[in-house]
């Protein structure tokens, strides 16, 4: 009998345990999407969010990320590669068009994992907005505007994590 916590880990089917983390990862985001209060109704499987996503998310969530964020309307819209006018637009809308929810998913996805893998909140946002040389001198939540600058993103938070330099 193995009385080892590590090695029981190791026991674990690879596919729970990144079941476990994506699960952990999913219910970040829909935190920093705000919640079920915010969405409107709960989000509890991928399936879940992409629906929300093709649906359109509540206007509530531009506000609710901006602030998690630390971001204004400005910053948001560029991070979003979206007109700051457009989004004003769709408070009197009440919904966000496709686009624009898998966009800000993006930037809430960035920023739980920044929060996760710097510690807390303000760390993460200080991250988030300073040039990094892993980016090339860029600044992270600049390059977020494409699904390839959100992945260099989250590489180096990888890195960070596991213990790389970045």
């Amino acid at each position: 009998m193995r009385a080892s916590l590590g090695l029981a880990l190791f026991e674990a089917p690879v596919g729970a345990i990144l079941g476990d983390r994506m699960v952990s990862e999913l219910h970040a985001v829909v935190e920093e999407l705000g919640g079920k209060p915010v969405l409107g109704r709960a989000l509890r499987t991928e399936a879940d969010l992409q629906q929300a996503i093709r649906e359109g998310f509540p206007q509530r969530v531009v506000a609710e990320v901006m602030q998690s964020a630390g971001i204004t309307l400005r910053e948001l819209a560029a991070t979003l590669d979206l007109s700051a006018r457009s989004l004003q637009r769709r408070r009197r809308a009440g919904r966000l068009a496709r686009l624009e929810s898998d966009r800000l998913y993006r930037l809430a996805r960035i920023v739980a994992l920044a929060k996760r893998y710097l510690g807390d909140d303000q760390t993460a946002t200080q991250w988030l907005k300073r040039a990094n040389r892993a980016l090339g001198g860029k600044v992270p939540i600049e390059m977020i505007d494409t699904e390839i600058g959100a992945r260099a993103v989250e590489n180096v938070l990888g890195r960070i994590a596991y213990g790389g330099v970045s």
